[in-house]
């Protein structure tokens, strides 16, 4: 750890709020963001926040692409594209606006708009990693609720594709939905 970035956390240690980073430091009062980036720059703007030790996310999905000589290949895409999610301190948001592929940190005439952090977990869980995939088509639903697990409380709509329920989790900050295959017995309606 930096000098400096140690004198930090030590500065946040009176602070209420407390996450760790995925380097290990503690760190208070971070809160996620979105981050706007150059198409097709998300994982190179995910490695290079990562050389610059900023807890980045990237979720994405496993696509099998089939290449001009008719060779099949399995690879990772953004689950929403142009995207990505940081952890940060809002006096940090100049590392990450300096960063090569970043356009923006999505907000408005405020400043930097935070994301519920139930909504970055849901998205980093085991449940929702090999499952989840783009949703587009948001279509009337009820909107329910999940009932068990680790992501009991996140709330979204409940569609169905191909015969199958699946839980989606509209990021209405970004405008971007995620889909997810669920039970009907793991979710409950929202009372009106």
């Amino acid at each position: 750890m930096h000098r400096s970035s140690h004198r930090q956390s030590e500065r946040y240690a009176k602070g209420s709020q407390v996450s760790v980073s995925s380097f290990g430091a503690v760190e208070r009062g971070h809160e996620w963001y979105a981050v706007f980036t150059l198409p097709q720059n998300e994982h190179a703007v995910e490695r290079r926040l990562r050389v610059l030790e900023i807890e980045s996310f990237l979720p994405t999905f496993e696509v099998t692409r089939v290449w001009k000589n008719r060779q099949r290949a399995k690879i990772n895409i953004p689950l929403f594209p142009t995207y990505l999610f940081v952890r940060m301190g809002l006096a940090n948001r100049w590392r990450v606006l300096d960063s090569p592929g970043v356009v923006s940190i999505v907000g408005n005439s405020n400043g930097p708009t935070p994301i519920a952090s139930e909504e970055i977990e849901f998205l980093r869980s085991d449940f929702c990693k090999s499952k989840a995939e783009p949703y587009s088509e948001v279509s009337m639903g009820e909107r329910v609720r999940i009932k068990y697990g680790p992501m009991s409380g996140v709330e979204g709509v409940l569609v169905r594709k191909k015969g199958a329920l699946r839980f989606v989790l509209n990021l209405e900050l970004i405008n971007c939905c995620a889909a997810v295959e669920v039970d009907a017995k793991d979710v409950e309606p929202i009372p009106i």
